[in-house]
């Protein structure tokens, strides 16, 4: 994978020629106040027009998600990446969303992600080297290809989803964990689930997989920590890997939000502890945490276990409506590098791309394109199932298999 910096035949907007000029400068951007960048950033898209989208996460800063042409979380991102015909995409998310968008993106797209430095702690906690080692002990074992199908979260390098393609697995999303699990049972005995161990664990236990019946694969140690009578026994194995974010709140952050407030309903995203899980009221993707808010009764109280960002945006959001949204802990769950594109990176990448410079241009290899493009195309086809009732109406483990 290269990070290209006007590298790209990119063109003006009206098709002038491409600038022989030095990109501007960021450090130029970076000593503005915020709020100066808002009329800058908004010239830049009328100018760009159509020529360009700008994918917005949900865990962005309001200051960035506001310029957005469309919002979402990974999966439905993912989609929009797929289907468009616009010649840049500005991705403000992270890293491995950007790879994903340049593979599923079509041929001449180019993809740019503000800020290089906008990575995920999950996707760092599962390198390719370490995968493969994984793979050829699993092998050693008498497991491997034709027993378990490697599976990995969408939070994950090209790298990773390309070797899941190549061995016949898949990508999800906390969207559609479950039903990428069914289809990966469907067709062998055992999963490789990475890199979070807690999205596996919920999604696998809520399915039926009892605890016994996983094991957690240690990279940093020898033969990942587990013995092999063990792996031979396991049906998932899930990698040591997890979200900075959603691994801060604990069971005693549940009890505390009841204790307080008798009859709040508390939703939190997949990728929290199990222990957590088991005490929620319902578990969901970004975008079903957003759906059973909205969808939820005029003086419902929710506590939410996920980015504060979010959190903070549906407690405005819903206010009016008679809803109070508060997040599970409120010591300050912040994906800081979610945080890291601000109103100056964006402005900066907008007005090099209107100058016909491509800046922070993500651009995954070809080779590893194509499997990893194998490995998405896979999730998409099993799409996300309608949920068959409220999770909030559900107990937790119910709510996973739905919604995970």
């Amino acid at each position: 994978m290269e990070l290209l910096v006007e590298d790209a035949p990119a063109t003006r907007v009206a098709d002038a020629p491409v600038s022989e000029g030095e990109a501007c400068s960021l450090e130029n951007y970076l000593t503005l106040p915020d709020n100066t960048m808002d009329e800058r950033i908004a010239a830049a898209r009328r100018q760009l027009g159509k020529s360009t989208i700008l994918l917005g996460h949900h865990y962005q800063r309001d200051e960035v998600i506001r310029f957005a042409d469309y919002t979402g979380d990974s999966y439905r991102l993912s989609k929009i990446a797929a289907s468009t015909d616009a010649r840049y995409v500005v991705f403000c998310g992270v890293h491995f969303m950007a790879e994903s968008a340049d593979v599923l993106g079509k041929d001449g797209q180019q993809v740019i992600l503000p800020d290089l430095n906008a990575g995920c702690s999950m996707a760092d906690m599962a390198e390719i080297s370490q995968v493969e080692d994984c793979w050829e002990s699993l092998e050693r074992v008498g497991l491997g290809e034709g027993k378990v199908t490697p599976l990995t979260y969408m939070n994950s390098t090209a790298a990773i989803k390309a070797f899941c393609g190549e061995r016949g697995g898949l990508v999800c999303t906390s969207s559609n964990a479950a039903a990428a699990f069914d289809w990966a049972f469907e067709r062998r005995e055992k999963i490789l689930f990475l890199p979070d161990q807690h999205l596996g664990r919920n999604t696998a236990y809520a399915m039926g997989i009892p605890m016994n019946e996983m094991v957690v694969w240690d990279p940093w140690q020898i033969n990942g920590g587990v013995a092999p009578d063990r792996l031979r026994a396991a049906k998932v194995i899930l990698w040591k890997g997890h979200c900075s974010v959603h691994q801060r709140f604990l069971p005693s952050h549940v009890d505390a939000m009841r204790a307080k407030y008798p009859g709040i309903q508390v939703i939190v995203h997949p990728e929290c502890r199990w222990e957590v899980c088991q005490k929620a009221d319902a578990l969901g993707s970004t975008e079903r945490l957003i759906e059973l808010v909205e969808k939820a009764p005029e003086g419902s109280t929710f506590a939410i276990g996920t980015e504060i960002h979010l959190v903070n945006r549906l407690a405005k959001q819903f206010a009016a409506k008679g809803k109070l949204v508060m997040t599970l802990d409120d010591t300050g769950c912040l994906c800081t590098t979610m945080y890291r594109i601000s109103p100056q990176h964006l402005a900066w990448a907008l007005e090099n791309l209107v100058e016909g410079r491509v800046v922070n241009r993500i651009h995954v290899e070809e080779d590893v394109k194509h499997w990893a493009k194998v490995a998405l195309d896979r999730m998409l086809e099993i799409g996300v199932p309608a949920p068959k009732a409220r999770p909030v109406e559900a107990q937790a483990p119910d709510a996973v298999q739905r919604s995970a």
